[in-house]
């Protein structure tokens, strides 16, 4: 079995639309949840939302791309071509039979469907645009993806609502750990900031209707009442080691395990026990071939919901009972929940923490939920050594999905 390092990260988020300005915004606990400026909002009952600010998808993502596609594709397409630029590989270096895509999004070309749709009603369906169907299936993010780096092995879309990142990132470790490729372009993307977006998840009143942007998101806070809506995109370039090491490639970080379940439970709502999310950490951590005890940093699915926040602290107590020093953090109280996105942004924010001996402090949290009982990251204890690290992904429909990422060595 190959092992997998990761030579490439890209990153379009609330708080930064390039890795490196996400990571410093991040580790200063900087807020991107802010008033919905992309609609009048309203009418919803939600204002607020983490919106991607300041974004100029022509810095990688040629004009005429960016007018024709939905914004999620942009979006991947933007934060993969940061990616590639970051692990040297926009030039060739890889062949393209060795090179493949697993890519994720919850919903997809929603801002498309959502115009298309007003456009038939209003109109005609004979006015509705010849784009509509390529603008709105979600495989196309992962297809133009394989277009734009002419890689030519697997092309795949994963759809897990908000695990995809993550199982899009966990299915590329395994593709490549199988010898079935040596680079794999893996990630999640979402542009969910929408009428329609914001008004189906208020209508499961599943969204914070807080109007305090600092307020809102509070993941594991006693006071939590819903998420914020997110957007934005996240990439990493996962490689063979020996095929990086051949062609002196910076790596960041190593994945070392991956583990994906099915709650069975319910269409929305997480076990209340926290057992397939349990099973899921287990199955990483094991994979990495360390126990519990050596893990340093959980980056936390951590909605800012109910039901997910204690089910999940709940996971994390039985899994890690014998670590006395791991700490937990939820980024979502500064970039709100980008659904698809948010395990390929929060991927990104893991290795950062491993890169720089730096854990994300859990933003928003005031007072903590005695049902969320987990030692939570702050400024009093966010600098410390991470050699190894779990992120944690749990979407509708009970997808569960965790990566287990170590430092380089």
């Amino acid at each position: 079995m190959s092992r997998v390092v990761v030579t490439g990260m890209g990153a379009v988020t609330p708080i930064g639309n390039d890795v490196d300005s996400f990571l410093e915004n991040l580790f200063a606990s900087k807020v991107g949840i802010a008033p919905i400026t992309k609609f009048d909002s309203e009418p919803t009952g939600i204002t607020v939302a983490g919106e991607v600010k300041d974004f100029d998808p022509l810095k990688r993502v040629d004009k005429k791309f960016a007018k024709r596609n939905d914004l999620f594709c942009t979006y991947a397409l933007y934060s993969a071509t940061e990616a590639m630029e970051n692990a040297g590989l926009l030039d060739g270096g890889v062949d393209p039979e060795e090179l493949g895509v697993i890519y994720g999004s919850g919903i997809g070309g929603l801002t498309t469907i959502e115009q298309q749709v007003i456009k038939m009603h209003d109109k005609s369906p004979k006015r509705v645009s010849p784009l509509f169907v390529p603008d709105s299936i979600i495989n196309m993010a992962a297809g133009n993806i394989s277009i734009a780096f002419n890689a030519k092995n697997t092309s795949q879309a994963i759809v897990t609502a908000c695990s995809s990142g993550t199982n899009a990132i966990g299915n590329a470790f395994e593709y490549i750990k199988q010898g079935k490729a040596q680079v794999m372009i893996a990630g999640g993307t979402e542009a969910s900031v929408n009428e329609i977006g914001i008004a189906g998840f208020a209508a499961l009143t599943a969204l914070s209707k807080a109007t305090d942007p600092t307020k809102a998101s509070i993941p594991f806070d006693k006071d939590r009442n819903g998420f914020v809506m997110g957007e934005g995109s996240g990439t990493l370039i996962l490689e063979d080691y020996d095929h990086a090491k051949a062609r002196g490639a910076k790596i960041l970080a190593e994945v070392v395990g991956y583990g994906t379940t099915s709650d069975a439970y319910h269409m929305t709502a997480p076990d209340p026990e926290g057992k397939g999310a349990k099973r899921a950490m287990q199955q990483a951590v094991k994979e990495a071939g360390i126990d519990e005890t050596q893990v340093d940093y959980i980056n936390a699915h951590g909605t800012s919901t109910h039901a997910n926040d204690s089910a999940e602290a709940k996971a994390i107590n039985e899994v890690f009972a014998n670590n006395d020093h791991v700490k937990v953090s939820s980024t979502k109280g500064m970039t709100g929940h980008a659904l698809g996105a948010a395990g390929a942004i929060e991927a990104v924010a893991t290795i950062g923490a491993i890169q720089h001996n730096q854990m994300p402090v859990n933003v928003g949290v005031v007072n903590q939920d005695e049902e969320c009982d987990v030692d939570l990251v702050d400024d009093s204890n966010k600098h410390a050594e991470v050699n190894y690290a779990i992120s944690n992904s749990f979407g509708f429909g009970g997808h569960n999905a965790v990566i287990a990422f170590k430092g380089c060595d």
